[in-house]
């Protein structure tokens, strides 16, 4: 019995009691708080429902709880209940229900943890969206960890995910990545608001390759030969190193695409014809103020040129246009501003702000023997994803980035990620999967197998609390999907870890010496192969490695 499933059964009997009781069953919540007590002698699951629900009710708590209690002990699951404090309800569950979560895990083999609340909704997931002028700096390469994870724990929800990478192959940005590469074919100095780095040096020797005469050819013509080829490698390159970084996106969308389609122009007819762009001092503005947002923005600047906003605008209409419920963008510490825009914009244009979703992702520092890593062998002054795996390798990479909420500036130590020991999170993850694996290995030697395991026998003290630590996974996937918070798979797996380890030191799974094999062994094999199961099912939600070997 998952502690889902456990919640579902107190709801039910709530329901129940507060009916007998001729009180109103609308206060019982649709999600009842299950948690497991510090105190292992407490049980194995406490609720305070009874406390929450004691007064709505007009009852006395504890004399809910009892009540509550004395139904809920007549559950074939639960072995018995009691009431502690003032109405909290200490809940211990039957061995055997307990080791039938062990079936249940081997019979949903990679589909276990997975659920359907998501199920129909298309979700339009946008991240890293980097401007092809240089390689993937390290904010970047966090949003590429930690957007692929969300992606795939949306997807393990039922949702229909389309990842979605957005980008400016023109403007300013673009027009210094250009003169940076043609001075570097001059042999000049960097521009002085240009890129700098041995990788402008490299593209701008391969656009020289594929176009010899290049330097030669007039002004506006070399600059757009160096453009539209330098954009064309440096995009390559991106794309390449985030697919061996595991990412990969289904559209890559091209700003300029919403102006060339008429895109832009359709957002804006749409705005002044409701009555929320106007004009003001030559310009066009949003009447995004009364949306929510701070200020007014402009849309069309006074000279005539489209603002980034614009853009924005069209593509957000262009991506409820493809049928998508729910966008999601992901963008770095210096967007903030960006919520309540988007909001404005879509409320402006008549559509509900609830389909857009912003997610802010705090800086990632580099940490080498306690002192900032700043310098980038290829990129000058940035550090890239390059460099990040080139130091701890992809999946050392991808875990560290996704292990902390993006809600916060991390620190990434390169000593301890790319160490073998147990201090570095994803090794001790990834060294119990091949634990695992080891022993099935060792197992299937000896001729033993976890089929048709009696999984009642399995009433230890850490089997029980291994067990307990595997059911809460499909809550931690259905709440890391919820709350957009990849981190939490990371956390439970080294819970998990910790408690397969914890486990294995003091209980013997194969039979040593002369011992017969006997059904406890098979049992535990069991438990051994649901633990493998649910670090490998977790290892892949965020797009690491499960070894079999170490």
């Amino acid at each position: 019995m998952t502690p889902a499933e456990l919640a579902t059964v107190i709801r039910s009997v709530v329901l129940d009691a507060v009916e007998a009781r001729g009180g109103d069953t609308s206060v019982v919540p649709a999600q009842v708080t299950v948690e497991r007590p510090r105190n292992p002698e407490h049980g194995d699951y406490a609720t305070n429902i009874a406390l929450q629900l004691a007064k709505k009710i007009g009852t006395n708590p504890r004399e809910f709880a009892e009540q509550v209690a004395g139904a809920l002990a007549e559950d074939a699951g639960i072995a018995e209940t009691e009431i502690a404090g003032p109405g909290f309800i200490n809940i211990r569950l039957d061995t055997g229900a307990q080791g039938r979560l062990v079936d249940e895990v081997l019979a949903a083999g990679a589909g276990f943890g997975t659920g359907e609340k998501y199920s129909g909704l298309k979700i339009n997931l946008e991240f890293v969206s980097a401007n092809p002028t240089g390689p993937i700096h390290l904010g970047g390469t966090r949003w590429a960890a930690v957007g692929d994870a969300l992606g795939r724990i949306l997807a393990a929800q039922g949702a229909d995910v389309t990842r979605e990478y957005y980008f400016n192959d023109h403007g300013a940005q673009i027009d210094r990545f250009t003169r940076s590469l043609i001075a570097a074919a001059k042999g000049e100095p960097v521009p002085e608001d240009g890129y700098a780095g041995e990788y402008i040096n490299e593209i701008a020797a391969d656009v020289l390759a594929e176009h010899p005469g290049a330097l030669e050819l007039p002004e506006e013509e070399r600059h757009e030969v160096f453009r539209s080829v330098g954009v064309e490698l440096m995009f390559a390159h991106i794309k390449r190193t985030l697919a061996e970084f595991g990412t990969v996106f289904d559209v890559y969308t091209h700003e300029n695409s919403m102006f060339e389609s008429g895109q832009v122009d359709k957002a804006i007819e749409t705005l002044k014809g409701n009555g929320n762009l106007y004009e003001s001092d030559g310009a066009w503005w949003l009447r995004s103020t009364a949306f929510g947002d701070d200020k007014d923005r402009v849309v069309i600047k006074s000279d005539g040129d489209a603002a980034y906003i614009a853009g924005d605008i069209a593509y957000y209409l262009d991506k409820r246009s493809r049928g998508f419920d729910l966008a999601i963008y992901m963008l770095g510490a210096d967007h903030h501003g960006y919520i309540a825009r988007l909001k404005a914009a879509a409320a402006a244009l008549g559509e509900d702000p609830a389909t857009i979703e912003v997610l802010i992702g705090q800086m990632v520092n580099l940490v080498r023997n306690g002192k900032p890593v700043r310098m980038s062998k290829r990129a000058g002054t940035v550090i890239t994803l390059d460099d990040l795996v080139e130091a701890i390798g992809v999946d050392a990479a991808r875990y560290a980035l996704i292990r902390s909420s993006v809600d916060n500036t991390m620190d990434i130590d390169l000593a301890l990620w790319a160490s073998a020991t147990s201090d570095n999170p994803v090794y001790y993850v990834q060294y119990a999967h091949a634990r695992l694996s080891s022993l099935a290995r060792n197992a299937e030697a000896l001729g033993l197998s976890a089929e048709g395991a009696d999984t009642s026998l399995l009433t230890d003290e850490y089997e029980g609390k291994l067990i307990r630590t595997i059911a809460e996974f499909p809550g931690i996937v259905a709440t890391a999907a919820e709350l957009r918070e990849p981190h939490r798979i990371s956390r439970f797996l080294e819970d998990l870890a910790a408690s397969y380890h914890r486990f294995y030191d003091r209980v013997r799974v194969l039979p040593q010496g002369d011992e017969e094999p006997g059904e406890i062994h098979t049992a535990r094999l069991a438990l051994c192969a649901a633990a493998r199961q649910t670090l490998a099912n977790g290892l892949g939600l965020v797009g690491v490695s499960a070894p079999e070997r170490m």
